[in-house]
């Protein structure tokens, strides 16, 4: 192997990550967001909320496979909580955040986004029909 050819094997992985990057967040609909299932065995994951009618999509940012790894349904989506994160929480990263606790059926996790993220996603659940069952606490 050349030099050149280690530079692109070590280059091209980090290109790909971008433009998966690129595209996730400048999709129509697409919301920078983190998601950590509760109870908190993991960590908080960085990835994209995508508004499809009646489901929310979340893609992890960083991954192989461009489906949602969660679909969150509006019907029966409870909101129970609010909370600010703090700052040792991302390590600084996302500072100045909220976190919603909520659950959907039997998945129970936390979404935080900045304030104007959060403000389109309680829109999106107050935004049901009449005729949908919405607990939002």
């Amino acid at each position: 192997m050349t030099a050149r050819d280690v530079l692109i094997v070590a280059v091209l992985p980090v290109v790909l990550l971008a433009l998966r990057i690129l595209v996730l967040t400048r999709s129509r609909g697409s919301v920078l967001c983190c998601l950590r299932p509760t109870p908190g065995k993991r960590g908080w994951r960085l990835g994209v909320a995508r508004y499809a009618g009646e489901r929310l999509n979340w893609i992890p940012l960083i991954g192989l496979l461009p489906r949602p790894r969660h679909v969150i349904v509006r019907r029966g989506l409870v909101v129970s909580g609010r909370r600010r994160i703090g700052t040792g929480e991302f390590f600084g990263f996302l500072e100045g955040v909220t976190a919603l606790e909520c659950e959907s059926g039997t998945f129970r996790f936390e979404l935080a986004a900045g304030y104007r993220a959060l403000t389109g996603f309680v829109a999106w659940l107050e935004s049901a029909p009449p005729s949908a069952h919405l607990d939002v606490v």
